[in-house]
Formats: C-alpha cells, structure tokens, sequence
C-alpha cells in the first residue's frame, strides 16, 4: 500500500478522487515523511493508545497513528474528503472516521466509550483560524487527555510558550501554563506542504498536567477574568473587568482585591503571572 507522507502519492490520491482545496478549512497537506515520524515520536503513541486525530485530511498522519496506536478517531469536517479517507485507510480496522466540527463533537462521550475514561492522547495538525478554540476547548473541558502533539503556525506555538509584559501574552498563554508542559518539537517549513502554507509552522506538545502548577477556587471564573483582561488590552484591568457582561463584579470590588495585591488601579492585564491571576480569582470569588 502506499504511504502518503511524499508529494508523488498525495498527489496521487488528490487528483483520483479530483479533490479541490478549500480555503475555508484552512487545508495544508503534509508531504515530509521526516516531520510525520518526528510528531509521531514526540506524540509517544503505544499500542496501549487511543488517539483522537482532528483534520486527518487525506490521512497522511492516521496511516502513521494506525500503525502505532490500538484505536484512530479521526475528525474531519470536509465531507468531500470522507471518500478519499475510506480509500487511503481501507486497510487499518482500527480508525474511525466522523464527519463533524470537532468543537460539536462530545469528545468525553468517545472518551469513555472508546478508552472507558482512560487520558487520550490528540494529534493534529490545525489551521490557524481555528487553533486556539480547539485547545481551549479541549483543556476547559476536562476531557481525560494526557498529551496533545499539534502542529500549528509558529507564532501560535510561540504564544503559547510566553510570559507577562510580551505582546503575545494572552488567555491562551495562560491556559497552556495552567494545564500543561509546553514543548516546541520543531520548527516545519512552509516546503513541507501542498498548498504551501504563507508562514512557518512548528510542531508543539503539550503534556497535560495531573495537577496545575497554582491552585485556585474556581478555575472557570478565573479564565473569565483572564479573557476580560485581555479582551481590551489598552484597558486597565478595573475597567476590562467592571465592563465584562459575565463576571458580575464592581469596581469596588476590583479595586479592593487589587489593593489586597498590592497592585495599582493603573494595572494592566498583560502584566500578570499565572499566579496573581488565581489570587485575584480568589479575592473577588
């Protein structure tokens, strides 16, 4: 059978089935069989895994999961690549394909039925517009992971890997250091796919915590503040957090937990570690 990690066999397979890229999918095909081995690696796939695969596209990555792991559940929202997915993957009785938006996906449902609530392991290769609601969606929801080994555009793993004071300093950042080991794998070059994507991509693993770093009361409020503190950066953090519909706080309120910190009413959101983020959680909870 051919393996579809190289450009002549992709090619193949697109022009047989005479698929057309779709803009709005955010479609680029792998065809570096260098890079597929190397997120396999880093994604530490055993025969003992189950593995949820978002955007299999023409099933490049699953031919190389299938071979590794007990069980493929491959999410693909593009209903014109189903067809081409039961053709590449007609030989492996261990993946399943699902048609859907993996964020309307009850992927606890599958957990449980498919891994009876043991942590999965998720690989993908994600388009950029829809990076950063995937991962967040997956770490809220406590779904049992243990590890997610994605290749996104480089700036976007480099977001999730920096600290206070930077530009790219945001609730996703902040999500990453609360729940999981950041690690950069490697850094792919736009060569690596068809249709060649405009900017570098990297290849980023995140180890999912059994237990964040910093303790907080209510971790769904805390991100509420995190994601008001942040949706008006030139705000200051009173006002972001006065204005924000779903928190419920007053001024008062914020002024005197900041007071608490030891904080100014000038502060800024972006100045914030982790950890005096819980705090504030705590005092206005």
């Amino acid at each position: 059978m051919a393996y579809l990690g190289n450009p002549g066999n992709t090619a193949a397979v697109l022009n047989k089935h005479g698929f057309h890229f779709q803009k709005k999918f955010g479609q680029n095909f792998l065809i570096d069989t260098h890079i597929l081995e190397k997120i396999i690696d880093s994604a530490e796939i055993t025969k003992d895994d189950c593995v949820l695969e978002i955007g299999p596209g023409i099933g490049t990555m699953t031919q190389y999961l299938a071979e590794r792991a007990r069980e493929v559940i491959a999410v693909e929202i593009d209903k014109a690549l189903i067809p081409i997915l039961a053709d590449t993957l007609s030989e492996y009785d261990n993946v399943t394909v699902i048609n859907d938006d993996v964020l309307k996906v009850d992927i606890a449902k599958l957990v449980e039925e498919r891994n009876n609530n043991r942590p999965i392991k998720v690989v993908a290769n994600l388009p950029y517009y829809i990076t950063t609601p995937i991962v967040m969606g997956l770490l809220e929801s406590h779904v049992p992971l243990d590890s997610i080994t994605i290749m996104v555009q480089k700036e976007v793993a480099e977001r999730m890997q920096v600290g206070p004071g930077t530009k790219d300093y945001g609730a996703l950042s902040l999500a990453v250091a609360y729940y999981c080991k950041a690690e950069v794998v490697t850094i792919v070059s736009p060569n690596c796919f068809i249709p060649k994507p405009n900017v570098a991509s990297a290849v980023i693993r995140l180890k999912v915590y059994d237990k964040p770093p910093v303790t907080v009361e209510d971790e769904a409020f805390m991100f509420r503040i995190i994601r008001a503190s942040f949706q008006q950066r030139r705000k200051t953090l009173v006002n972001g957090l006065t204005h924000a519909a779903d928190l419920n706080v007053s001024k008062d309120q914020v002024l005197e937990a900041l007071e608490a910190m030891g904080k100014s009413e000038s502060v800024r959101g972006e100045t914030f570690t982790l950890e005096e983020f819980a705090r504030l959680s705590d005092l206005l909870k």
